[in-house]
């Protein structure tokens, strides 16, 4: 497995050698450290908790889990690399050009929004006096008397956790740690994004 975590820049296009416009999303993946090993005796498999040193501030329980890797991070995610030790960094040299590879991210959040927007409801009629033009309609029967749960409603959409697999590396730049993804990654520029590959 390859995984490194960086910060999405935005996006962009190049043209391919026969010329065609080619769609890609820059991230910039700084090497990342190793600041936690786990080895699971049981299964004999190995797991390392990666972070993208930052100039925040952090707590103090963060502050000491992150103290013997030497640096300052809010965002850790673990995934199963193996031969890997405290303090090793990680870079885009383990990714190829052409490569597949699955991007992780915390989606744009949208606010409140109507059942229209959220769950593609139809409307009702725009003439004829109709009041039920973008209303949600009947919500269950008489019986039992509540909303039952997973009921589509109005309420808050975005900001979650989507993952978008299957993507092209096109270009990595190593000298200023880009990589060039083909087509659309989750979130808004800047959002933190975990990049991985299983191949």
């Amino acid at each position: 497995m390859k995984a490194i975590l960086g910060k999405k820049l935005g996006m962009s296009r190049i043209f391919s050698e026969a010329g065609t416009v080619v769609p890609v999303t820059l991230i910039e993946a700084q090497p990342n450290v190793v600041s936690k090993v786990n080895t699971k005796e049981k299964d004999n498999t190995d797991s390392v908790q990666l972070c993208l040193p930052q100039t925040h501030k952090i707590n103090k329980p963060q502050e000491g889990h992150l103290k013997k890797a030497g640096v300052k991070s809010r965002f850790l995610r673990e995934f199963a690399l193996a031969d890997k030790n405290l303090g090793d960094k990680v870079d885009l040299s383990q990714f190829e050009v052409g490569e597949k590879v699955a991007v992780s991210a915390i989606s744009k959040g949208k606010g409140f929004q109507g059942t229209v927007k959220r769950h593609h409801f139809a409307t009702g009629p725009k003439t004829h006096g109709s009041d039920n033009y973008r209303q949600p309609g009947s919500i269950g029967a008489q019986q039992p008397q509540r909303v039952v749960k997973g009921r589509r409603m109005a309420g808050h959409m975005g900001y979650d956790k989507v993952t978008t697999q299957n993507l092209e590396i096109v270009q990595i730049d190593m000298e200023n740690h880009v990589l060039f993804v083909r087509g659309a990654v989750p979130g808004p520029a800047k959002a933190l994004v975990s990049v991985w590959s299983d191949r």
